[in-house]
């Protein structure tokens, strides 16, 4: 994919890959990719780079930032012009195939609909796929105007979700051995979220993991009640009952 921007910014050709160099014109990138294919006006991409207070000239600056982007894009994909001017601003043409952002938009959505339809292990696949995509963390260099701020927020959102359903399929699946370490990398990661937890302490307990599993919530509760001031959520709450008293078909696949 010659557009990348779920991690560091990117463009890729056939002999190179790089960004350009400049702030403003990588902030510029950014935000077209964010929106490709759709017109984003001038007054949006000012605020994206100049924020609240842009400076007298700014539209004029604005143009020089969209010749060198240009530019750079010409340098590294040669061909027809990617950004175009549109009123009320510019745009730039990208293929479905041609960035990451919309290869995973698509992955995700084809994992839901495998999941609608009892297709696990195809849903499985998808979400894998999808978040071999996504694994840095987005645009860090970059986050300032709100559409960039807003895009990396999405997406770490969407990121935490395709994950939780990558492993609710692999349940489905019967692969709970095989993601106990995965699990306990995502805990350790997210100590918050308490999804993970709740599937971390469900994987143990169906490896036969029972007090490892409750050892996971005590720990999760330790950790929510220290940092928020909260008991753990309700599905927790029922998921540590139901393992103390070995509700085995409540737990159940």
């Amino acid at each position: 994919m010659p557009f990348q921007i779920l991690g560091t910014l990117r463009v890729v050709g056939d002999d190179v890959a790089d960004a350009p160099s400049a702030h403003k014109v990588k902030t510029l990138l950014a935000t077209l990719l964010i929106r490709a294919n759709q017109v984003v006006s001038a007054d949006q991409l000012l605020a994206e780079l100049w924020g609240d207070d842009p400076p007298r000239r700014a539209l004029a600056g604005l143009h020089v930032y969209v010749s060198q982007l240009r530019k750079f894009l010409a340098g590294v994909l040669p061909g027809p012009d990617r950004v175009v001017t549109r009123a009320p601003g510019y745009l730039i043409r990208v293929d479905a195939d041609e960035v990451d952002l919309l290869v995973f938009r698509r992955l995700v959505h084809q994992g839901r609909n495998y999941v609608r339809a009892g297709r696990h292990e195809e849903a499985a696949g998808a979400f894998a796929e999808a978040l071999e995509l996504s694994r840095e963390s987005v645009l860090d260099d970059l986050r300032e105007g709100a559409i960039v701020t807003r895009f990396a927020t999405w997406v770490e959102e969407l990121r935490l979700e395709c994950t939780e359903m990558f492993v609710e399929c692999n349940f489905t699946l019967g692969r709970h051995r095989e993601l106990v370490g995965f699990l306990h990398e995502l805990v350790a990661e997210h100590p918050l979220h308490e999804a993970f937890h709740r599937q971390l302490m469900l994987a143990l307990y169906r490896s036969d993991r029972r007090a490892d599993a409750l050892g996971v919530y005590q720990a999760a509760r330790d950790t929510i009640t220290s940092e928020l001031g909260l008991e753990p959520c309700r599905a927790m709450r029922e998921l540590h009952h139901a393992i103390l008293l070995g509700e085995d078909e409540r737990l159940a696949v």
